[in-house]
């Protein structure tokens, strides 16, 4: 049974680098056949569709960084230093490009063409990514530790877009630095001044 959960997370792992290199239209199950090395009817065996195996990906990507959060609530004390902590996160994973966009983020670019129920999922991650900067930016004002200029909940959807947007030019130029440019900015701000 072990290796039924192998060939599974391979799929899933292979699965989530076609997104980020070509969407969700952008790869076929023949692709993950061939990187995976298995036949096609192994990969409808434990994925029936193509939404069905989209839709898993997504909803375990979103319990992976919702348990991060929590990590991130249990270990880091200060408002500020989990935000920065989410943003070096992000940082590293574009420079070392093992993971260089948020697939939730690429998958709602393209939300229109999307069966409804991995849409679904993709909403339920920006809501929860939403609710997790929410609560940290209201605790970080309530305690002096970050400066708002808007409420709470503005300020998660900024931080959030600001982030997103991050990653997008880092792309689109080329250049993993200006992810740190931009979110550097967004930090610097949020700071309480002296």
């Amino acid at each position: 049974m072990g290796n039924l959960s192998t060939t599974s997370d391979d799929i899933l792992a292979c699965t989530r680098s076609l997104i980020v290199a070509g969407g969700y239209n952008g790869f076929s199950y023949a692709d993950i056949a061939d990187v995976v090395g298995i036949r096609k009817a192994s990969i409808h065996h434990h994925f029936p569709t193509k939404a069905d195996l989209v839709r898993t990906l997504v909803a375990r990507y979103r319990a992976d960084a919702e348990a991060g959060m929590a990590n991130l609530d249990r270990q880091t004390p200060g408002a500020l230093e989990k935000l920065r902590f989410y943003v070096r996160y992000w940082e590293s994973c574009i420079t070392d490009a093992s993971a260089p966009f948020c697939i939730c983020a690429l998958l709602a670019s393209q939300l229109p063409v999307l069966p409804e129920d991995v849409g679904l999922e993709v909403r339920a991650h920006f809501r929860s990514l939403s609710q997790w900067l929410a609560s940290v930016l209201e605790r970080g004002a309530r305690e002096r530790q970050l400066q708002l200029t808007n409420t709470p909940r503005v300020e998660a959807e900024a931080f959030m877009a600001t982030v997103h947007g991050a990653m997008l030019s880092a792309r689109a130029y080329g250049d993993p630095k200006i992810f740190g440019f931009v979110t550097g900015q967004l930090l610097n701000r949020l700071a309480p001044s002296e």
